[in-house]
């Protein structure tokens, strides 16, 4: 899909992925639509031109407000990208079942509700994308992000049946795997601490800008996964080859607990 011109709405684009997207879609001509909390630093990520939507996305109000909004001001929705998200890193045995619920909310249910909000409209217009950024810990379940990678699947496996649904309709879903990527996502976890060995591993992350980079260009390319960085497919391999040996070899990372 090219993406001059097209209008992409974006939620949790205050920060980290979010806002590097704005930035690397509107230097391809793109129009703004962005969600997050923050109205301040939604206006310093879209710039004067996009349209902002400050609130919380799992609430339906601020979800049927952005949607309502981008079409009022710009007419269509071309690209959807559902990248607000959250981690837990406490073990699935003993998390807060509200802090579970909270995070398939925003994962999860989230994501699809603004998929079926934006549905009908591109059905209509026989063409648009829906972008769901989910996780490496979607293709390789994370024992210190367990429950945070079961929501992670669970947008994937959505994702692969968007594609096949809407296929008929002109419209193509996305699924985006980012590996480690240097933003505060580690702060916003809605509780406990990644092990020390996991938390050594980000010397290793890519930048916000790399994945949106890889983002668009997926974009542009209409594929069906992106890996940020692609050497995360190494990964994905080796668990479906040698499923026991990197269970294993995960399951050494976690402290006693």
């Amino acid at each position: 899909m090219r993406i001059d011109g097209k209008v992409v709405l974006i939620t949790g684009g205050s920060e980290g992925i979010g806002a590097a997207c704005a930035a690397a879609f509107r230097k391809r001509g793109a129009k703004l639509s962005l969600v997050a909390r923050s109205a301040d630093r939604l206006r310093a990520a879209g710039g004067a031109e996009a349209l902002i939507t400050a609130g919380d996305i799992t609430l339906p109000e601020v979800r049927e407000a952005a949607v309502a909004g981008t079409l009022a001001r710009f007419g269509a929705i071309d690209i959807l990208i559902n990248n607000a998200g959250m981690g837990l890193y406490d073990p699935a045995w003993r998390a807060p079942q509200a802090d579970a619920r909270s995070l398939f909310e925003l994962n999860f249910f989230a994501p699809l509700a603004m998929t079926q909000l934006v549905a009908p409209h591109m059905r209509q217009r026989r063409t648009g994308m829906i972008v769901n950024v989910s996780s490496i810990a979607g293709k390789v379940t994370l024992p210190w992000l367990t429950l945070y990678s079961a929501s992670k699947c669970a947008l994937g496996s959505l994702t692969d049946g968007l594609r096949m649904e809407l296929k008929r309709d002109g419209i193509h879903a996305m699924t985006v795997c980012p590996g480690y990527v240097k933003t505060n996502f580690q702060d916003h976890a809605l509780g406990g601490v990644p092990p020390p060995k996991v938390s050594s591993g980000k010397q290793f992350a890519i930048t916000p800008e790399q994945c949106a980079e890889a983002v668009a260009r997926g974009v542009e390319r209409g594929v069906r996964t992106v890996l940020a960085p692609r050497s995360g497919w190494l990964i994905v391999l080796a668990e479906r080859l040698f499923p026991s040996l990197v269970e294993a070899q995960l399951a050494a990372t976690l402290p006693d607990l």
